[in-house]
């Protein structure tokens, strides 16, 4: 199917202005309207995507520019557009907002990419006259942007709301595509890190669909669908092309990966990965499920909240000793932040002292503060079990900081304390925490745990690289 339409950026002036809500409530009220939505996040970021992949019926993509080449995200919006019917990209903090100083990795940089005009979500608290000059800013503020209208948030009542859109008209000549007034059915639970992930909350689907119905009643949906399908996207129509061959293992892997309100931290992509190295994904859920399953090939455990779930984790005792086995007798393990949490021998917060599996001796112990948080780059020590290049694992004196720098993320409270054993790490950490802000990545018989949130792009096709650990420890276990 050829791509008919614009994909629109959802951003805001600054963080924290409702545009995740406005994107969920839109995604849910464009899917009930009977388009096809795909959804995409300007990361990195896990939670506001689970949200978005549950309103719209279809999962969310990242798109990060510290783990992906502009190629790539051109080639990854233009080859979901395909099966779509339009596309919304929900940004990350303010529209000009990014950790450059040209602003080559912010949100605008995106739009201008992928051809998305610009929705911009207006916390409009306290706010009259004053909404000319802040939306002329921005307009001003880089002509290559396309401001195609905004949506106002959080609105005093009917007065309130025919004051600025007076304004609006009068100094500027930017369309109203939305007025939101203040709802109590608008709010989803904040926590640590950002909202309630939705795969925690057993009310998701209610909530998503109370918050469609609002923006539905509240947001010119029939306008916005016009904006997307206003000019041609050339660019994404120039990047169309299939997935990069890679090239499938005929042998089918069994991966376990646990995914359940504890653990639901997955990017789409990488699962879609794995698939294509060869592994087929058998879902675990480590609250419910007494045992892992059997004759699993390797294990694979994403972040997660894991302390909000710590009677229920530690209650299924079981699949915790299950897990402890199949790491001490060699099962290639993969875990990330949450996943190493539950590794460890406890899990302390605040009075609690819970016990999880043990197989890393050290507790995880969680803190009112971020104890890593954003960006993080690495290079690969010997350790690495199944290592960027291979050729080069050891021989220390070819590996270059530069030639294997890898680039992720990392989000957590939580930092190890009572290491009861020397640990062996798999990564030399250049920028960011990590285990203890030198190094990363626990390294025990066949299991890799780090704080690191891979992503399954040209600079490190990690997913491949593991499933191809599991067919060698395979082979050299017979």
């Amino acid at each position: 199917m050829p791509i008919s339409a614009n994909p629109l950026f959802i951003s805001a002036a600054h963080k924290s202005s409702g545009k995740t809500t406005i994107t969920i409530g839109l995604l849910a009220a464009l899917k009930n309207s009977g388009l096809r939505v795909q959804p995409f996040k300007k990361g990195p970021d896990y939670i506001d995507p689970l949200w978005h992949g549950s309103a719209s019926g279809t999962p969310c993509y990242t798109l990060d520019f510290n783990t992906m080449t502009r190629d790539e995200i051109l080639q990854l919006v233009s080859r979901k557009m395909t099966s779509c019917d339009m596309s919304l990209i929900e940004g990350n903090k303010g529209l000009y907002d990014g950790l450059d100083l040209d602003g080559s990795n912010s949100n605008a940089a995106i739009a201008k990419l992928v051809d998305a005009p610009v929705i911009l979500v207006l916390d409009s608290r306290g706010m009259t006259r004053g909404v000319a000059p802040l939306i002329l800013g921005y307009q001003s503020f880089d002509p290559g942007i396309e401001i195609a209208g905004v949506i106002l948030n959080q609105l005093g009542g009917s007065r309130h709301e025919s004051k600025l859109r007076a304004v609006i008209e009068h100094y500027t000549d930017v369309a109203v595509l939305g007025a939101v007034h203040k709802d109590k059915r608008l709010e989803i639970v904040e926590r640590h890190l950002g909202l309630m992930p939705s795969n925690e909350d057993g009310e998701a689907q209610k909530k998503i669909s109370a918050i469609g119905n609002i923006i539905s009643a509240q947001v010119d949906l029939d306008k916005i669908v016009e904006i997307s399908h206003l000019h041609s996207p050339k660019h994404l129509k120039s990047a169309i092309k299939t997935r990069p061959n890679t090239q499938a293992i005929k042998t089918q892997i069994r991966l376990a990966y646990i995914n359940d309100s504890a653990f639901g931290f997955y990017y789409p992509g990488d699962l879609e990965a794995l698939e294509e190295a060869g592994a087929e994904l058998i879902e675990v859920d480590s609250l419910k499920d007494k045992l892992l399953p059997e004759n699993i090939d390797g294990l694979f455990i994403g972040g997660g909240f894991p302390e909000e779930r710590l009677k229920e984790l530690h209650a299924n005792q079981s699949f915790r000793q299950s897990v402890f086995d199949a790491i001490e007798n060699g099962l290639p393990t993969y875990a990330e932040c949450g996943g190493l949490m539950y590794l460890c021998r406890k899990i302390l917060w605040q009075d609690q002292q819970v016990e999880m599996v043990g197989i890393v001796p050290a507790d995880a112990k969680m803190e009112e503060t971020p104890q890593g948080r954003g960006l993080i780059r690495f290079s690969e020590t010997n350790a690495m079990p199944w290592p960027l290049h291979p050729s080069n694992n050891h021989h220390p004196s070819n590996n270059s900081d530069k030639d294997m720098t890898i680039s992720a993320h990392e989000f957590h409270y939580s930092h190890l304390v009572n290491i009861s054993e020397p640990l062996e790490y798999a990564y030399k950490i250049h920028r960011g925490s990590g285990i203890d802000g030198k190094h990363d990545g626990v390294v025990y018989k066949n299991l890799l745990a780090c704080y690191a949130h891979l992503q399954d792009t040209k600079q490190n096709h990690w997913a491949q690289r593991f499933i191809q650990f599991i067919h060698n420890t395979q082979k050299n276990s017979h």
